[in-house]
């Protein structure tokens, strides 16, 4: 009898990042012999970027299991429904959403994080979205807000290289929600200031996920790798 085919793990970055916040727990998770892949995320709209990441995970041979961090987790949410390799979603400190709901939306009963002011609009529409401006972090509260446990001069590198995140991305309702069927894990960041831990906590005990919270900021990730890569580990231990 052949051995059961170990599943994919598809990291899926957020807003203001890309894939390159991932290799402190890409290291940890391929020495264990783990298969990762951390495909782009467009950041231009909930459908057009659920669309990207479901071709790459679609096309993948064997079981996957998808992992998002921040808005990587709205994405990963749509991007899954109906796909049938998909064993587990996995967020860290990310958005799950329900149908018709949005990123936007899901916040709103709770505190505003940070993020709702520092983040600041372009003068220009972002090319490539549905329309609006793209959004930037602000480089005087870029670590407070997104990374306040990394080292200042790695926050310095991740701030001049910040990825923006289409102004349409936080308002598109999403159209499926595969942690419906699918089971989940979520570990939640304690000192986020970029979602409130509060609406991560809902959100998570909504999808009734297997939840962990770890003392750290929106991308406690980056500074705990190990953590993150042993909380992706335990997920792929018991889906």
């Amino acid at each position: 009898m052949s051995e059961p085919t170990q599943p994919t793990i598809v990291l899926v970055h957020g807003a203001f990042a890309d894939a390159s916040g991932f290799a402190g727990t890409i290291r940890e998770l391929t020495t264990s012999g783990f298969n990762v892949i951390a495909p782009p995320n467009p950041l231009r709209g909930l459908a057009k970027d659920a669309a990207a990441v479901r071709a790459v995970a679609g096309a993948i041979d064997g079981p996957i299991m998808l992992v998002g961090h921040s808005y990587g987790g709205a994405v990963i949410t749509q991007a899954s429904y109906g796909l049938d390799n998909v064993v587990g979603l996995v967020y860290l400190a990310a958005f799950s959403l329900d149908e018709g709901e949005s990123c936007a939306s899901v916040q709103a009963p709770f505190p505003p994080s940070m993020l709702a002011t520092s983040a600041q609009p372009t003068p220009y529409d972002a090319p490539g979205a549905a329309g609006g401006p793209e959004l930037y972090i602000t480089p005087d509260r870029f670590r407070e807000t997104f990374c306040a446990d990394v080292p200042v001069d790695l926050a310095q590198v991740m701030c001049a290289g910040q990825r923006p995140l289409a102004l349409a991305a936080l308002t598109e309702n999403a159209t499926a929600a595969g942690w419906k069927s699918i089971p989940s894990w979520y570990q939640i960041a304690q000192h986020d200031n970029a979602i409130a831990p509060e609406a991560q906590r809902f959100m998570a005990q909504r999808m009734a996920s297997t939840i962990e919270e770890i003392d750290g900021s929106h991308t406690a990730f980056i500074a705990q790798p190990v953590r993150a890569a042993s909380f992706i580990k335990r997920a792929l231990t018991e889906f």
